[in-house]
């Protein structure tokens, strides 16, 4: 990126945790960035500050029942406004932008990221769900078009800040840290009484309340597994997870000379944010720096897959490869869901995924069409089995 051009960015999901923390390190670097596209699902009021104050080309709110509020608020400040998550699909194909920054959760994340490949715009992902639900029709498009996608995760920008200097040097493998969570060395019998509010806990990180739970159940990192395996080319014995309680260490590289590289700093996501929006250059921050002697020790351990039982299935739908990652992340999705609902236990999310994985239809090499016709019977399927859990 050049000093004398702004990188126009499309912020997909602009009201949550992840979009909120790119306007921060937008806002920081007016002279690098200009937003023009900003989309949200349902928060007008937080979409209509950010707008007026951004003064993006245009803005989508996919609850149509809040367009009219949206438009009466931006349209006399030539902003455009449309609504209905088609519109997404559309506008990040525009003319005017450079990146699309895809920070929206979930399975909604996908149709927009294919468009914006299509239409051969730099991929800042953040949703990891695109790459969980149908990795090689996205990296196989990306490679047509030429399309780069820059990491956001914390773990994936962690493994990407490593390769820089390296892309020419295969990898041994790759390990991605994991903070373990809030419910980290409990058993079972103690996760069987665990609340929502406990499960919101997270100990290091500020997110979302989905990639929460998540964190919570170790979804999270199987989810980053399947993701590692395309962003990175890799077979799923050359992935592994370590639990890293500190979050200091945000994951590492092993080279074929048995050499490691790690990237370190405090867990804060407008690293990663800032080095993808940025890339290759990296950016001046005021961010928190590291003080070794606020950590004078870091420690590691065994992620448990038998009390966390969703990791082992990432891993095993991951060898299974077709559409079972699909199927896990829609059955994952209305658990957590369920779960945040008080609909359903805590333990009951992994019986109810592993439920799905083996009623739901297997697919060896999906399309399209069937990625979204399997989002749909997962969807059905982990409905059914929560109206027996109640």
């Amino acid at each position: 990126m050049t000093d004398t051009k702004k990188r126009h960015i499309a912020i997909l999901g602009s009201t949550g945790s992840i979009g909120t923390q790119a306007i921060e390190v937008v806002k920081a670097h007016p002279d690098k960035f200009q937003v023009e596209v900003l989309t949200t699902n349902n928060n007008a009021e937080l979409l209509i500050q950010q707008a007026v104050d951004l003064k993006p080309n245009v803005v989508v709110i996919c609850n149509e029942d809040r367009y009219e509020q949206v438009f009466a608020a931006l349209d006399p400040l030539d902003i455009k406004v449309y609504a209905g998550a088609s519109s997404i699909a559309s506008v990040v194909q525009m003319d005017t932008v450079d990146m699309v920054l895809t920070a929206m959760v979930g399975y909604a994340g996908l149709l927009p990221t294919i468009k914006a490949i299509e239409a051969g715009k730099s991929i800042a992902l953040a949703n990891k769900e695109t790459l969980v639900v149908a990795g090689e029709l996205i990296t196989q498009l990306a490679a047509q078009k030429g399309v780069n996608i820059y990491p956001v995760d914390s773990e994936h920008s962690a493994i990407f800040q490593c390769l820089v200097g390296e892309f020419h040097n295969p990898i041994e493998k790759i390990i991605l840290t994991a903070s373990g969570g809030p419910f980290r060395g409990k058993s079972r019998e103690y996760l069987s009484t665990v609340t929502k509010a406990q499960a919101l806990k997270h100990p290091n990180w500020t997110m979302g309340a989905k990639i929460t739970i998540d964190s919570a159940t170790l979804m999270n990192k199987g989810l980053e597994v399947i993701e590692a395996k395309w962003l990175f080319g890799l077979t799923p014995d050359q992935i592994d997870v370590i639990v890293h309680p500190q979050s200091i260490i945000h994951s590492l590289v092993q080279f074929e000379d048995g050499s490691l590289k790690a990237q370190m700093g405090l867990p804060d996501m407008r690293l990663p944010i800032q080095f993808a929006l940025g890339y290759p250059n990296r950016l001046p921050s005021t961010f928190q720096r590291f003080n070794f002697m606020d950590y004078p020790t870091l420690t590691f351990e065994k992620p448990d897959l038998e009390t966390f039982r969703n990791l082992q299935l990432a891993f095993t739908t991951l060898e299974r490869g077709g559409n079972a990652p699909c199927i896990i992340n829609a059955a994952n999705e209305v658990a957590v869901d369920a779960f945040l609902h008080d609909h359903v236990s805590f333990l009951e999310i992994s019986e109810i995924i592993e439920s799905c994985l083996a009623k739901a239809t297997f697919v060896q090499n999906p399309t399209y069409e069937d990625y979204v016709q399997t989002d749909d019977e997962a969807r059905r399927l982990a409905s059914e089995r929560i109206k027996s859990l109640v």
